[in-house]
């Protein structure tokens, strides 16, 4: 078997999928990074309150994305049959799903946010300056459930363009807003890091409009209605509980590791929460374009996997391996040697610059092995229709290496925060001894669709 796939097909699928996802997510991530250099400006006091409160934001991500993730694993294998119907239900089961979880996330933060943003720092300036933050924030939570479940339902289908269009309008409106809310133009009163959040929940209204005027009066794949909404199947909800609740459930597994590594992080200084914030940014900015390939890979997969050509992609799994790998060395490199310059673009301490050096030179290392490790896992295992191996995986890791190890490094052997921060990335490397051996043995080639009754007949 060739390590290569010879298929120009492949390639130009591939790419034609990975560019507007990829600009898409770049997109988002400007939207943060601008938040993120506004915000910056009023000081590390600021920049931290806004982490906090964006943990919130990031645990609703984890959990939206995760039902995200199941709906475009186990819808794409019915696209590959042209299964449009049951795609139409499947899509109705994620976004009541996702809803639940924006009205509950909605309540808790709008009346316990002081509570909460304590649950990842002692510090009183901190805690202030985030609450402020997510008081607001908190209406944009629902609006921001509808519409990554519609701009999913649209990637099932191949339909990745408008996810690109709505994530540009994003950009610009959050950006324009940012600047008259924060500090104050045009009239409007100065609102801080409260402004950044009023410009994040009026971007997510424009958002919805353009994403549900798309589905519901621009696209023909689907041709989905309002009633299509309200549709149940007993069959394909088992379907999704089954198969997706292990990709939700390792989605919950990261997001908890996300925020008690972010409480790890808090109990240090606000200088390593600064650091931290600007260190993800830059690692965000670089992996955009391996995420969108890895999206990319997982519809792919799906489709291939759907239509049973199980050879066809153990001829793929090859190639995704060797160009992930290769793409991680690119990462690392690229991260060590911009870290200097992204840097001056903050308005920090030295101390602060100092430490977000040591994350940043330990990012650049650790890049390498999450660019294969979990970009493959995701795009071949999961997609492929082994939706519990990588909640298993997850689990193990971050239960059994990463916060331990982290913990005793904080209070036992009082390690500098880049040793802390080592062993809270350390898995990215060490996950990919499991994902060399899980990937090339085949086992997680799984068909998840039902056949429709008169192909049963």
């Amino acid at each position: 078997m060739s390590l290569l796939v010879k298929d120009k097909n492949f390639y130009k699928t591939l790419i034609r999928l990975a560019i507007p996802i990829s600009l898409q997510n770049f997109i988002s991530i400007g939207v943060a990074f601008a938040d993120n250099i506004m915000v910056g400006s009023l000081g590390e006091y600021s920049i931290a309150g806004v982490y906090m409160g964006n943990q919130i934001q990031t645990f609703l991500q984890f959990y939206v994305t995760g039902i995200d993730a199941a709906l475009v694993i186990i819808a794409t294998q019915y696209w590959g049959r042209k299964d449009t119907d049951s795609i139409k239900k499947l899509c109705a089961i994620a976004m009541k799903m996702a809803i639940i979880g924006g009205l509950i996330t909605n309540i808790l933060v709008f009346f316990f946010p002081e509570k909460i943003i304590g649950l990842f720092t002692p510090d009183a300036m901190v805690i202030a300056e985030g609450v402020k933050y997510v008081r607001v924030l908190a209406f944009s939570y629902l609006l921001f459930c509808i519409n990554v479940i519609l701009i999913a339902s649209m990637r099932s289908v191949e339909s990745v363009k408008i996810g690109l269009a709505v994530s540009l309008s994003s950009l610009v409106s959050n950006v324009i807003l940012n600047y008259i809310f924060i500090f104050g133009k045009f009239g409007a009163p100065a609102m801080g890091v409260a402004g950044a959040a009023l410009a994040t929940v009026l971007a997510r209204l424009i958002e919805t409009v353009m994403i549900v005027t798309y589905v519901f009066f621009v696209d023909k794949k689907l041709n989905m209605k309002v009633k299509d909404f309200f549709a149940r199947d007993k069959q394909l909800f088992q379907d999704f509980v089954r198969y997706g609740l292990p990709v939700l459930g390792a989605n919950v597994v990261w997001a908890v590791n996300m925020l008690s590594q972010s409480a790890i992080i808090g109990h240090m200084s606000a200088e390593a929460v600064a650091s931290v914030s600007i260190t993800g940014m830059l690692n965000n900015l670089v992996f955009v374009w391996i995420t969108g390939l890895g999206a990319g890979v997982g519809i792919i997969t799906g489709k291939t996997v759907g239509t049973g050509q199980f050879d066809l992609m153990k001829q793929y799994s090859k190639t995704v391996q060797i160009l992930f790998l290769a793409l991680g060395f690119v990462c690392g490199a690229t991260i060590y040697f911009a870290k200097d310059y992204f840097l001056m673009l903050y308005t920090i301490e030295e101390e602060t610059r100092i430490v977000a050096l040591q994350f940043m030179g330990v990012l650049a290392v650790t890049s390498i092995g999450r660019a294969y490790q979990a970009t493959c896992l995701a795009g071949l295992v999961k997609a492929g229709g082994d939706t519990s191996f990588v909640f298993k995986n997850d689990t193990i890791f971050v239960f059994g290496v990463v916060l331990p190890s982290a913990l005793i490094a904080m209070y036992v052997f009082k390690a500098p925060p880049w040793v802390v921060y080592a062993c809270l990335q350390s898995d990215q490397i060490i996950k990919c001894f499991v994902a060399v051996v899980k990937i090339n043995r085949y086992k997680w080639m799984k068909n998840l669709t039902r056949a429709k009754p008169e192909e049963a007949v």
